[in-house]
C-alpha cells in the first residue's frame, strides 16, 4: 500500500472517531514461519493496513532479495500478513540472519521501532533467525491450555535464546508445536472475558448465525448463558442427548479428564482474539476482566481461572520474543478446534448435519488458516487464502459457507520440510479412516490413501523425521482400556483416538515400518496424551531392523492427573512387561517396544509440563530424547546401552 493510500486510511479511521492512538503498531508477532535456503516467511498481525516490508541483513551487509506479502483484514483494527523474503542467494548455514520490519509511514515506523525492543534480547538490533539443513536441536511440545495450574513451558524456548546469545552459539534449530496450540472448546471465564475485550478494541468482524439462539455473535457478551452456561446456546439434535452431551457439553471420562465446553468458542472473532491473546502480550495491557455477567455459583471457579491466567499471561513476553527468533511449524491437534474432532463417523454426521454447529467447526478451521496452517506452506493454502481476502467486506466475510465448505474440502494440511533428515508432519484429523460396520467405532487417524501417499514419500530415505499429533506407539494399558470401552460401544467416553484403534489404519501403519525400503533411522515426535515418554522399536524376527524411536512430550502447559498417571504406570509394566503374554495380544505383538526410563520421577511416563529437545547426529544413529520443564530443570530418556 503506498503511503497516500496509507494516509487515507488512517484519515478515514480518525473520522469515525476510534482511538486507534492506543492501539499497539504491531498486535502480534513477528512469528518466524516457514525457512529454506532460500525464503523466509514471517506472521505478523497490525493494527492499520499497511503492510510492512521486510529486510535481511547479514553481518550488517544487505541480502538482496524480493519481498512479497498478502494480508487478510479480520477486523477495523486487526490486519494479519504473511511476510515472505525469496533472495538467490543461500542462507549460510547456521548464520544468524537479522530482519527488519519497514514502515512506510515515519511515525508508525518509529513506534515499531520503541515496541519491538520488547522482543530483542541483550546486545541486539534487530530480531533474527538461523537457518541448516541439518537441524541438531529441534524443539516439539503440545497442550498449551492457558489457565491450567502450572507455568508455560513454551517459555523456555526464550532461556535457551538467551543462553545462546549470551555464548554466541547452540541456538535450537526449529520449533514443531503438534497439536492443541489453542484450546478452543475449553475456555476460562476470564479469558472469555478478555477475548470480547479484543473484540471490541479491533472491532473483529461478527457474524450472523442460523439455527441459533442468538441470531449474531455480537450478542454472545452479554447473553445471559454467554458465560459458563453456553450449552444452553449450543445445538440440539432430536434425541436431545448425543450432540449435547458428547460434543458440547462437559463429558464426563472416568478414566481421563473431564473436559470443560461450558465457555466453547463460536464465533470466528472469538477464534482470531484468542489467537492474538496466546500468541502475544501486547493487547493484554488495557484487557478488561470483570465480573459483570458471571453467575453468581460460577465465581470461584472464576476466580482460581483468573489466578492462573495471570501467570499465562505473565510469561508472554519470553514466549512472543522467543517465536520471533526461531523458525517455528504447526499442525493441528483436536482442541484446536474441538475435543473428539472427527472421532467416530458417527460424530462426523451429527456435528456436520448441524448448520451451527458446523459453522463453529468452520470457524476454528479458519482461524487455524490464518494463524497456523497459512505459514507452515504457503503455496499449498494460497487458493484458500485468497478466498478468504476476497470475501472481506467492511461488514466481515461475505461468503462465509462457501469458505467453510472450502475449508472442510481441504486435504493438504499434511506438510514436509525437506531438511536432512526431512520431516514428514502428518494430518491426523482430516483423513480419516472411517469404521464402515459401526458409526461409533473410531475412525483410523489417516485413510489408505493418505497412508499411502506418506509411504511413498519415505521410501528410500537414510532417515526420516515423522510428526504425529498422536502417539503411534501408545502406552499398552491405556489402548487395552480404550478398546474395551470401544467394545462396549463407548468410544467418544475415553477419547479413543490411537493408532490400534482401527484395524486398517494400525496394520497399514506397522506394514510402511515393517516395509524393506522403510528408512533404517526413524524418528517419531508427538505429544497429546498430557505425558512423557520415550520407546525404542525394533522388529521381532528380523535382521538389520529398521531403528525407531518415538519421543513423546506433552503438554507445554496441561498434564495428568498424578496420582492417576502412577497407577496406569505401575499397571502398564505389570501387564506388558517384555515377556508377558498380554503383549501377543496386541497388533505389535512382532516388535520390541522397549521404553526409556526417565532420569526424574517413576516408570517409564514423566508427568509434567515440559516442552521436549531432540538432539540428532548429523547420520541419525544417536537420538537424544530430553524434557525441558516448565521450571527449567531437564529430564533425561538415555537409551539403554544395547540399543
Amino acid at each position: 500500500m503506498g503511503i497516500e493510500k496509507f494516509q487515507l486510511v488512517n484519515r478515514l479511521l480518525k473520522e469515525k472517531a476510534i482511538p486507534t492512538q492506543h492501539l499497539p503498531q504491531v498486535i502480534a508477532g513477528p512469528i518466524v514461519r516457514k525457512v529454506t535456503p532460500t525464503e523466509c516467511h514471517l506472521w505478523v498481525v497490525t493494527s492499520n493496513a499497511e503492510t510492512p516490508s521486510l529486510k535481511l541483513s547479514f553481518c550488517d551487509q544487505a541480502i538482496a532479495g524480493e519481498c512479497q506479502s498478502e494480508t487478510v483484514r479480520v477486523g477495523s483494527f486487526a490486519f494479519i500478513h504473511l511476510i515472505s523474503f525469496y533472495t538467490s542467494e543461500t542462507f549460510k548455514d547456521r548464520a544468524r540472519i537479522s530482519y527488519q520490519l519497514l514502515f512506510n509511514d515515519s511515525s508508525a515506523q518509529a513506534i515499531w521501532e520503541k515496541e519491538q525492543r520488547s522482543i530483542l534480547y541483550d546486545g541486539q538490533s534487530a530480531p533474527s533467525f538461523h537457518y541448516t539443513e541439518t537441524p541438531e536441536t529441534i524443539l516439539h511440545g503440545s497442550c498449551r491450555k492457558p489457565h491450567f495450574h502450572d507455568d508455560d513451558a513454551l517459555a523456555q524456548v526464550d532461556v535457551l535464546h538467551k543462553h545462546a546469545f549470551e555464548k554466541g552459539n547452540d541456538f535450537p534449530d526449529l520449533l514443531l508445536m503438534t497439536g492443541d496450540q489453542i484450546y478452543a472448546d475449553d475456555v476460562a471465564g476470564p479469558m472469555l472475558k478478555a477475548i470480547h475485550s479484543v473484540i471490541d478494541r479491533l472491532g473483529l468482524y461478527h457474524e450472523s448465525l442460523e439455527g441459533a439462539v442468538v441470531s449474531n455473535t455480537s450478542e454472545l457478551a452479554t447473553h445471559e448463558f454467554g458465560f459458563y452456561e453456553r450449552e444452553q446456546l449450543l445445538p440440539q439434535i432430536a434425541t436431545n442427548t448425543v450432540l449435547s452431551s458428547i460434543f458440547f457439553g462437559a463429558k464426563k471420562k472416568p478414566v481421563f479428564t473431564s473436559v470443560n465446553a461450558q465457555n466453547h468458542l463460536i464465533g470466528s472473532a472469538e477464534i482470531i482474539a484468542m489467537y492474538l491473546l496466546v500468541w502475544s502480550d501486547t493487547l493484554w495491557t488495557n484487557v478488561s476482566i470483570d465480573k459483570n455477567g458471571i453467575p453468581e455459583k460460577y465465581l470461584s471457579i472464576f476466580d482460581k481461572e483468573n489466578g492462573a491466567l495471570t501467570g499465562f499471561v505473565k510469561q508472554l513476553p519470553q514466549v512472543r520474543r522467543a517465536l520471533a527468533h526461531i523458525p517455528t511449524y504447526m499442525i493441528f491437534d483436536d482442541h484446536d478446534v474441538t475435543d473428539d474432532w472427527n472421532l467416530t463417523r458417527g460424530w462426523e454426521q451429527e456435528v456436520y448435519g448441524n448448520p451451527l454447529s458446523k459453522r463453529m467447526i468452520g470457524n476454528a478451521l479458519i482461524g487455524y488458516l490464518l494463524c497456523q496452517g497459512w505459514g507452515n506452506a504457503p503455496k499449498k493454502v494460497a487458493p484458500l487464502i485468497a478466498k478468504v481476502k476476497g470475501s472481506v467486506s467492511e461488514e466481515g466475510f461475505t461468503a462465509h459457507e462457501e469458505i467453510i465448505n472450502d475449508l472442510l474440502g481441504f486435504d493438504q494440511w499434511h506438510y514436509r520440510l525437506d531438511t536432512t533428515p526431512p520431516i514428514e508432519v502428518l494430518d491426523t484429523r482430516t483423513q480419516r479412516w472411517r469404521s464402515e460396520s459401526n458409526m461409533n467405532k473410531p475412525s483410523g487417524l489417516m485413510d489408505w490413501e493418505a497412508l499411502c501417499d506418506f509411504q511413498h514419500s519415505i521410501i528410500g530415505k537414510e532417515s526420516v523425521i515423522v510428526v504425529s499429533a498422536a502417539p503411534i506407539y501408545g502406552v499398552k494399558v491405556i489402548e487395552a482400556i480404550q478398546k474395551m470401552f470401544t467394545f462396549f460401544g463407548k468410544a467418544l467416553t475415553v477419547d479413543a483416538e490411537n493408532w490400534m484403534a482401527h484395524k486398517g489404519t494400525a496394520n497399514v501403519i506397522l506394514n510402511i515400518f515393517r516395509h524393506y525400503k522403510t528408512p533404517p533411522e526413524f524418528i517419531i515426535l508427538s505429544g497429546d496424551v498430557h505425558y512423557s515418554f520415550v520407546y525404542d522399536v525394533r522388529l521381532r524376527f528380523r535382521r538389520n531392523s529398521p531403528h525407531i524411536t518415538q519421543f513423546t512430550c506433552s503438554g507445554l502447559k496441561n498434564a495428568f492427573p498424578d496420582g492417576l498417571i502412577k497407577w496406569l504406570d505401575r499397571l502398564n509394566r505389570a501387564l506388558y512387561r517384555s515377556k508377558s503374554p498380554l503383549n501377543l495380544f496386541t497388533r505389535r505383538r512382532n516388535m520390541s517396544v522397549k521404553a526409556r526410563e526417565p532420569s526424574t520421577g517413576y516408570g517409564e511416563l514423566f508427568n509434567g509440563c515440559a516442552i521436549g529437545v531432540l538432539k540428532i547426529s548429523q547420520n541419525n544413529a544417536d537420538v537424544q530424547c530430553k524434557a525441558l520443564l516448565s521450571n527449567g530443570k531437564e529430564v533425561e530418556f538415555p537409551a539403554s546401552k544395547d540399543d
